[in-house]
């Protein structure tokens, strides 16, 4: 294994995060099997560094100043095994989501068609019980094999994840997913699960905006609040501050408008939380998370 090859430096992270902002990784890893994994985490060991773990950057606000350390990415950590009779569904944590729920509906295995439009990867829908459509990752999630900073493998239970809405309690260590098995429902025609699939991307493909980068849902709803909702109330849709913009069509989403920065973003970010807390008394919580310091 060359590791020379495997771990780079200053690697730009801008384009590996739905945003396209941020800085650069001081040390970068992208393993595409067990023996880079390996091999990645042998050279952190040997190293006295932080380990920040990024799966497709769908969820994540990078900081212009980049971050220290080295960054692992499962971007390309990708199989997947469907067993059409049990509905098991077996992927590694670089697969991405939606491209599996897809597959899913083409097999007649339901339990998957609301994440046809989530932007994510199988590991990253696990750390934040990914969810759209009132269901959600906790609803069909039997394990997740996980692999810990001092190279430990386990395996954990939706139980010992402490799942509750878009949170687990994998959010804030350094644990990282690598596989993940699911329980779908056989027995279905691959009519009846497009059908459901096709409803829920048409939904969100005309209420959400598509068209310019972003990271989705900003904040967690505050129950029993909508976020959209209490921004869009203040009159805050097309509120820019540099080139990020509360969008039009949704307002818990903000758009990179082409030449925002993660600071662009991050100001917008506290602005509507302001605002928010001011007119209504209500605190919202990112649901991006923010990597690097702002």
């Amino acid at each position: 294994m060359n590791r020379d090859n495997l771990i780079q430096s200053e690697v730009s992270l801008a384009n590996q995060t739905s945003y396209k902002v941020g800085g650069d990784a001081q040390w970068y890893a992208a393993p595409r099997n067990w023996d880079e994994l390996e091999a990645s985490f042998e050279w952190y060991q040997s190293q006295d560094i932080p380990l920040t773990l990024l799966g497709a950057g769908s969820n994540l606000l990078v900081s212009d100043r980049g971050i220290p350390g080295l960054v692992l990415s499962t971007r390309y950590f990708r199989s997947y095994e469907f067993n059409p009779e049990t509905g098991l569904l077996t992927a590694d944590a670089g697969e991405a989501i939606a491209k599996l729920a897809w597959k899913a509906a083409k097999r007649g295995l339901k339990g998957l068609e609301w994440a046809v439009g989530i932007p994510g990867t199988v590991g990253g829908g696990v750390v934040m019980n990914a969810g759209a459509h009132s269901s959600c990752m906790a609803d069909i999630l039997i394990s997740a094999t996980v692999l810990t900073p001092d190279g430990t493998i386990t395996e954990v239970t939706p139980e010992e994840l402490d799942y509750a809405y878009r949170t687990s309690n994998l959010q804030g260590d350094n644990r990282m997913v690598v596989r993940a098995t699911m329980q779908l429902e056989p027995g279905f025609t691959k009519a009846e699960i497009m059908n459901l699939s096709n409803q829920n991307w048409t939904q969100r493909k005309t209420s959400q905006p598509y068209h310019l980068p972003s990271c989705g849902s900003v904040f967690r709803n505050p129950q029993p609040h909508a976020a959209a909702r209490l921004i869009e109330q203040l009159g805050l849709k097309g509120y820019k501050i540099g080139d990020a913009q509360i969008a039009h069509r949704h307002a818990n989403f903000i758009l990179n408008c082409g030449t925002a920065t993660a600071n662009d973003i991050f100001q917008l970010i506290r602005y509507a939380q302001e605002k928010v807390e001011y007119h209504w008394s209500v605190s919202l919580e990112p649901e991006v998370k923010l990597i690097g310091e702002f």
